[in-house]
């Protein structure tokens, strides 16, 4: 990118514009994605629990739960977010926004959220678990003791996969009175054809997902016990060879 096309973007919507368009971004991104996980979580936990081989079985509620998840997840985002106008109107006060989009962004998400995180539990080996019950733990203790530990690794590339997705929701939120990087390409570059603009916009969506994925996968690495256990195996393999 050269001088001139920065110099013309900036001329256009100026510094502040792009920092304010990127902050937007972010903060619906974060925003969005811990709210989610707030409902999410719990809720794919109960999923989990509550499946026929699960720590309580309940079928009638997993069966419940499960149909509404994949109701809500079967909706397009750009659809849901014109059904909920009324709904966010009522509950946020205004249906325009970067906080009724965070609001359309958390019902979007939840239930995705709750599916990762339902995936990752299941992943946990069923002879841990069992090992814990015959010790006499209890469910509770065997969610916040073995399940949640146990698919750390899992969970955090769960909500890295998440994170971008939410991301990806807001920049369409951009469409419908909301803020960020995805108004700055639709409502403000795409209508004077200002191509430069709009790619730069890509160009820094990008760069948003690359530091979520970075740094998303270096903690899950160092969260995940048998990397950890590999090294130190490395390491000891390698001190035995240089003594």
């Amino acid at each position: 990118m050269n001088a001139l096309l920065l110099s013309r973007l900036f001329t256009q919507l100026g510094a502040d514009g792009f920092l304010l368009a990127v902050w937007e971004t972010v903060y619906m991104t974060l925003a969005s994605s811990v709210l989610s996980y707030l409902i999410g979580l719990p809720l794919g936990i109960l999923l989990t629990v509550t499946a026929r081989e699960g720590l309580v079985p309940a079928v009638w509620l997993n069966k419940l739960l499960g149909v509404i998840v994949n109701i809500l997840r079967s909706i397009p985002f750009i659809i849901l977010m014109v059904a909920l106008i009324p709904v966010s109107r009522a509950i946020v006060g205004t249906s325009i926004g970067n906080g009724a989009m965070i609001f359309m962004l958390v019902i979007a998400a939840a239930p995705y959220v709750a599916r990762m995180v339902e995936s990752s539990l299941k992943e946990v080996d069923a002879g841990v678990v069992e090992a814990a019950r015959s010790m006499g733990a209890g469910t509770f203790r065997i969610i916040w003791k073995v399940y949640l530990p146990e698919a750390k690794p899992s969970l955090i590339v769960g909500a890295v996969i998440s994170s971008v997705t939410i991301l990806g929701y807001s920049a369409m939120a951009g469409t419908l009175a909301g803020g960020g990087l995805g108004a700055l390409a639709v409502t403000q570059a795409r209508p004077s054809n200002a191509q430069d603009v709009i790619w730069l916009c890509v160009a820094l969506t990008v760069v948003i997902v690359q530091i979520i994925q970075e740094l998303g996968m270096l903690l899950a690495k160092k969260t995940d016990k048998r990397i950890r256990s590999s090294e130190k195996i490395k390491k000891k393999e390698s001190k035995g060879e240089s003594s």
